[in-house]
């Protein structure tokens, strides 16, 4: 039986853009997808988006085994397995570049946990867009779960996720920095707050990284 997607899905949704429809035009050869399919759907994924795109498309392979299917499905626990992960990731080395976590809402730190040890067996660093539950903190996230090497994106997003406290930059994020933790901007339709920014630059606190975030509402 196939798996259900929200509306408003990347995984078998709609929200997915071609490729080729936007690097060519501006001289990109190389994009990363952060984490569309899982390990039960990238096969998937491979043949229909990365085999035939002219464009050079590398993946951040999600946690989720069914990837960005939206809802409870993003939610789910149980589909956050390490070993298929990262199997799968051994199997398309160089293609699969990373794991990704992304929009979890529970306070668990599960997803992260099974991402950075999937990430390790794989040796290839993890990207988290951290979700909404307040609970976890990313002072947390950055000294107890990531390595040197793994991403955090939507960098700039604000909006309760803890990059500012007091209208200053986290005292975490600087020590993140000094332990080579990457800062990635992850700017399409949302995940990105000026006032954020402005005050992060006006601290050093700069991305290390600058992505699209490309989708049908971005």
């Amino acid at each position: 039986m196939a798996t259900p997607v929200r509306r408003r899905a990347y995984a078998g949704g709609p929200s997915s853009v071609n490729v080729d429809a936007f690097t060519l035009r501006s001289c990109t050869t190389t994009v990363a997808d952060a984490g569309s399919s899982g390990w039960r759907n990238f096969d998937d994924f491979k043949s229909r988006i990365i085999d035939r795109s002219k464009t050079r498309v590398t993946a951040f392979l999600n946690i989720v085994g069914h990837g960005m299917g939206g809802g409870a499905i993003e939610q789910n626990r149980a589909d956050m397995e390490v070993k298929p992960t990262a199997d799968m990731a051994l199997k398309h080395k160089g293609v699969i570049v990373g794991i990704k976590s992304a929009h979890y809402s529970g306070p668990e730190w599960d997803p992260y946990i099974r991402s950075v040890e999937a990430g390790r067996i794989a040796d290839i660093p993890v990207m988290v867009d951290f979700g909404s539950a307040r609970v976890r903190t990313i002072a947390e996230l950055f000294a107890k779960h990531f390595r040197p090497g793994d991403i955090y994106t939507h960098a700039y997003a604000g909006g309760g996720r803890g990059e500012l406290i007091d209208g200053k930059v986290n005292p975490a994020i600087h020590a993140a920095q000094k332990k080579g933790i990457i800062f990635d901007l992850g700017h399409g339709g949302g995940s990105f707050v000026f006032a954020t920014a402005v005050q992060a630059f006006k601290e050093g606190y700069y991305p290390d990284s600058l992505s699209t975030d490309l989708h049908v509402g971005a």
